[in-house]
């Protein structure tokens, strides 16, 4: 029959074509069992249950029961210890795999609930090492190590002598859980073992100690394996980064080449953040060359990877001719660069990029902001900066983080504006942390204010007691106002305190290599013939067009002679006299320092760009300086 029209208050009338039947639908009838089916193994009524899975067609996936009512079977199976009505079951679900190709077998639930009920069903059952392995892997892609774990308990109990199958799978569990404890018994059971580690083992002990930070042994891992693959490389590559041996992983990414290994995207995102961190170039270049060569489509992350290592290199021609060939980009693509410019101090590309993020489509993130508002905030940007905090709340609905205010906080604090960024730590509605308080100390060192400067300490050290650089910077408040006896105060509390100034440490690389510099040190290079030499030559041309030292930035109390000798002696300086020495006329230089430049050193770099004709490109602490022809674009504020 059919319904009839249907009239509505509003004068509107629906017509339909649906045709009502007696007869209940064939998804109707599906629905109707397994409610049935759920409802009969709740009340315990397993026979009256099995028989109407066994009644059920096995011949199309649309009629076979659903996972959620098969666990509630099972689980009534294990409460009532029922092994035979589990077996029937379990014979039922590979007629559905077989005959319709529906395997409800996969199913990490059914198959914990199936092996729960063999185990403890009091009879031995014949299932295979290789099922509970299935179950662990199920367990540990679905995001259920431990579950995983717990599994490989059962197994050892069960069958005492285990293959690698087991132990790769352990071990996979152990590395997702952090669990170095039983990661190192699993790899005790994989020596005892009268089978040997194949690689997939082998890989996934490398795991487990790389991500652990147990470099040592994933090194013997690493060096007893009889072969190695891409993944194995990968691991040794991502704990040498763990540590901090920076230097270290972009030499194994070059034997690994060198042996003809390849890569993986995996590799490119591994060691791309590693060049973009130490200013390697030179290496990001050959990593960019290998992807262009590659028969393989580079993805978005991978990418993304390339153009962040560009920037940080200082090469933000590079990073955004890469970013212009991008088929596709998503917000990180556009944050990094955005970021890139920030840093390098293009802040009116930066904005451009902003303005032509939102054009694209892309709704700006924290990220973002955050980006802007540093480079605001080295730049000197402070009613731009407070144009963009306002707009991110206001504009774009973005609630501002701890990080955001710092980054406001530094933009009116290094613009003299300190009263103002004192007002926005009182209103603010989070408790200000160690970040806000230094940049405020910061602030203080720039424009000299002693009294805030204190104030600001005593609050910095009651957050950050260890944090040497806090007392270092205001032991330099101190010595900038040639407050000799309070230096003295501070620098011998640091020293009962076993706190030490974080030496300052530059490096460059030439060609692969890469070459390190620590202040007042190199001194077989310093007193070479070739280093004098050149040294003589630069500072002749340099007074000539007028550089005077600035010995003021030595902040001890000894003679002018001494400050001299000691300022010579930064590591920019002997990493600049380095690079002039061992490259080509006209190269541009790349020198990477680990704390704030000095004024004095600033001063030296810009003017031997001009006696010189080199393009310098000094990356500190804060941000990056390009030199070229006596001009630096921080535009001396930074």
């Amino acid at each position: 029959m059919m319904v009839p029209a249907i009239s509505l208050s509003t004068n509107l009338t629906v017509s339909t074509n649906i045709t009502a039947t007696s007869a209940p639908t064939t998804l109707h009838k599906h629905r109707l069992h397994n409610s049935t089916l759920k409802s009969l193994s709740k009340s315990g009524k397993l026979d009256e249950a099995l028989r109407l899975i066994e009644s059920w067609p096995s011949k199309s996936p649309a009629t076979a029961p659903d996972v959620e009512a098969c666990a509630l079977f099972l689980h009534s199976c294990i409460s009532r210890k029922a092994l035979e009505h589990g077996q029937r079951l379990y014979l039922q679900l590979l007629l559905y795999r077989d005959r319709c190709n529906h395997n409800l077998l996969n199913n990490p639930t059914l198959k914990g609930k199936l092996i729960t009920l063999f185990s403890d069903g009091g009879e031995d059952v014949d299932l295979p090492e290789s099922v509970w392995v299935a179950m662990g892997i199920g367990y540990s892609r679905n995001g259920y190590p431990k579950e995983a774990l717990l599994l490989y308990y059962e197994m050892v109990c069960q069958f005492g002598q285990l293959g690698n199958f087991a132990f790769s799978m352990a071990l996979k569990a152990c590395s997702d859980l952090g669990d170095l404890r039983t990661g190192r018994a699993v790899h005790a059971q994989v020596l005892k073992a009268t089978e040997d580690p194949d690689q997939v083992v082998n890989n996934a002990l490398l795991r487990l100690y790389s991500e652990d930070g147990c470099f040592e042994e994933a090194l013997r891992v690493f060096d007893g394996m009889p072969h190695r693959n891409v993944v194995s490389w990968n691991s040794l590559i991502a704990g040498l980064v763990k540590k901090d041996g920076v230097f270290e992983a972009i030499e194994a990414f070059r034997i690994m080449q060198g042996k003809g290994m390849g890569f993986s995207w995996v590799t490119l995102t591994t060691i791309l953040p590693v060049c973009a961190r130490v200013t390697a170039l030179g290496s990001g270049k050959e990593i960019h060359a290998v992807i262009v060569k590659s028969t393989a489509k580079p993805d978005v992350p991978v990418l993304n990877s390339l153009v962040d290592m560009y920037a940080k290199c200082g090469a933000m021609d590079y990073c955004r001719r890469v970013f212009n060939g991008m088929q596709g980009k998503d917000l990180t693509s556009w944050n990094t660069l955005i970021t890139g410019y920030a840093i390098n101090g293009r802040m009116t590309e930066a904005m451009e990029s902003f303005q032509e993020m939102i054009c694209s489509g892309f709704s700006p993130d924290g990220i973002t902001f955050i980006a802007l508002l540093s480079g605001c905030s080295h730049a000197g940007l402070a009613d731009d900066g407070c144009r963009l905090f306002e707009m991110m709340k206001m504009d774009y609905g973005i609630s501002p983080t701890v990080e955001h205010y710092a980054c406001l906080v530094d933009v009116l604090g290094r613009a003299g504006r300190i009263k103002e960024a004192l007002e926005i730590v009182k209103n603010m509605p989070f408790k200000p942390t160690g970040s806000i308080w230094g940049s405020l100390l910061n602030s203080c060192r720039l424009h000299g204010n002693v009294p805030l400067a204190e104030a600001v300490a005593k609050r910095l050290f009651e957050l950050e007691p260890n944090n040497a650089g806090n007392y270092v910077m205001l032991s330099n408040i101190y010595a900038n106002a040639g407050m000799w006896e309070s230096v003295k105060v501070v620098r011998e509390f640091m020293e009962k305190r076993g706190m030490t100034k974080e030496a300052g440490c530059s490096w460059l690389q030439i060609k692969s290599k890469i070459h390190t510099f620590v202040a007042g040190g190199s001194n077989e290079f310093r007193n070479s013939v070739e280093y004098k030499k050149v040294w003589k030559r630069l500072m002749e041309a340099m007074e000539e067009v007028g550089y005077v030292p600035d010995t003021g930035v030595v902040l001890h109390d000894v003679s002018e002679e001494m400050r001299a000798m000691w300022v010579c002696g930064h590591s920019e300086r002997l990493a600049t006299m380095f690079a002039l020495i061992n490259t080509a006329s006209g190269m541009p230089i790349r020198i990477t320092k680990n704390l704030r430049v000095c004024v004095d050193c600033h001063s030296w770099v810009k003017t031997l760009s001009k006696v010189t004709g080199r393009v310098i490109v000094l990356r500190d602490t804060n941000r990056f300086h390009h030199f070229k022809d006596g001009v630096c674009s921080c535009k001396d504020y930074w």
